[in-house]
């Protein structure tokens, strides 16, 4: 399977595409960096330079044309400001799902978080932000009919080693969970469309990945 990452460079998509790799799938990851490109060598990745701030539909589909499936793991990052949520974290998420449906990719997996809602309200103003535009970018993909999506909306991330062991429901109250554990979910995902239409959250848990992957999976 061809799969197209946005948001290449990412701490979880990197980690998404070195899985992917090794089990003989063919990535590509867009980056705006090109200094970063070695390390999605690294990964097993194919590096495409293109920044979803400023690249057109036109250019993004182009990325994309026969690829089985698009996984958006983009994001401002820490230390962004409120501005930068919305070009990114919502509008770019927007526009790879637009380049998707141009190019005939059905399979649109969005990295989110948990929280994510349009309305938020309160806290840091620009946390708020972060999730007002990840909420946003929720909601414009839900209502798409020509994408089999799954918004996937983890805890707390940490770089602690992955356990393999998840709770992933559409709601499963706060936690964490590793980022080893949200990449192997992600991989899974794109090898169960039956997820498809539906808002999964996600943190550490007792379900093996396979066992969590078949009840989220469930009527």
């Amino acid at each position: 399977m061809r799969m197209v990452i946005a948001g290449g460079h990412g701490q979880i998509a990197l980690r998404l595409e070195r899985l992917l790799a090794e089990r003989g799938d063919s990535v590509v990851g867009l980056i705006r960096n090109p200094a970063q490109a070695d390390d999605l060598r690294a990964a097993g990745a194919e590096p495409v330079v293109l920044d979803l701030e400023s690249a057109t539909v036109a250019e993004v589909a182009a990325v994309l044309e026969g690829a089985e499936a698009a996984v958006f793991a983009a994001g401002a990052g820490a230390g962004s400001g409120a501005a930068r949520k919305h070009t990114v974290d919502h509008a770019a998420a927007v526009l790879f799902a637009d380049a998707a449906e141009q190019a005939g990719v059905r399979r649109y997996l969005v990295v989110s978080s948990m929280g994510a809602d349009a309305r938020a309200s309160g806290g840091d103003p620009v946390f708020t932000e972060y999730l007002r535009a990840k909420g946003a970018a929720d909601d414009d993909i839900r209502a798409r009919t020509d994408l089999d999506w799954t918004i996937v909306r983890p805890g707390a991330l940490t770089d602690d080693p992955g356990t393999g062991r998840v709770r992933l429901a559409p709601s499963t109250g706060r936690g964490s969970i590793p980022r080893d554990d949200v990449a192997a979910v992600l991989a899974g995902l794109l090898l169960t469309p039956s997820t498809a239409g539906l808002t999964l959250e996600l943190v550490s848990g007792t379900d093996t990945i396979p066992e969590a992957l078949r009840t989220a999976a469930l009527p």
